[in-house]
């Protein structure tokens, strides 16, 4: 890591990117394909361990399962946003496949992160989901056991947080249709 980062008169000065610039420097090829605009700032993606990519696939599954007409499941496929463009793990949005040919979606209903190695850049996304007016984020903790879900969103923060460990059962409320159990899902 550049260590010159770790001082903060150094952080302050780093030029930010928009998401505009971004979509720019991506159509030249100037921009490395695994990475996301978090703040302004070109974010290299972690790979993804089997564990992560496990669980992600058994969410996708079950997430695409209780969609109704008129809703989509993405799979790391990007979110433009104010000052980011991240790829969540999942998102639901409001559409169908074909609104999204020319341009990612703006809004999304539902967003879940898997953080195996990721859990503080995942932590630092919720503000971006709140400010976006994302209904309802889901950071899962496979090492640890747990969902945590966050629900409304207002002034760039999530109002309200629930911790869900083994044994119980993670019900969105964005997507009432949406039940995981917590042991079946992570073990």
């Amino acid at each position: 890591m550049l260590s010159i980062l770790e001082l903060p008169t150094v952080r302050q000065r780093v030029a930010r990117t928009s998401v505009a610039t971004y979509h720019a420097m991506s159509e030249l090829g100037l921009v490395a394909e695994r990475t996301e605009l978090l703040r302004g700032a070109i974010i290299e993606k972690m790979t993804k361990s089997p564990l992560h990519a496990s669980v992600v696939r058994r969410l996708f599954q079950i997430v695409s399962s209780v969609l109704r007409p008129g809703m989509v499941a993405q799979k790391e496929d990007p979110l433009t946003l104010a000052d980011s463009e991240p790829e969540p793990d999942i998102a639901v949005v409001m559409g169908n496949p074909d609104d999204f040919r020319s341009e990612h979606p703006r809004a999304a209903l539902l967003v879940i992160e898997v953080a195996v190695r990721t859990e503080e850049t995942d932590r630092e996304k919720a503000s971006i989901y709140a400010e976006a007016g994302v209904g309802e984020y889901w950071l899962v903790l496979p090492e640890k056991g747990t969902i945590e879900i966050f629900t409304q969103p207002a002034e760039g923060k999530y109002g309200e947080t629930r911790m869900l460990h083994r044994g119980e059962v993670a019900v969105s409320q964005a997507l009432p249709e949406l039940r995981v159990d917590v042991a079946g899902l992570l073990g």
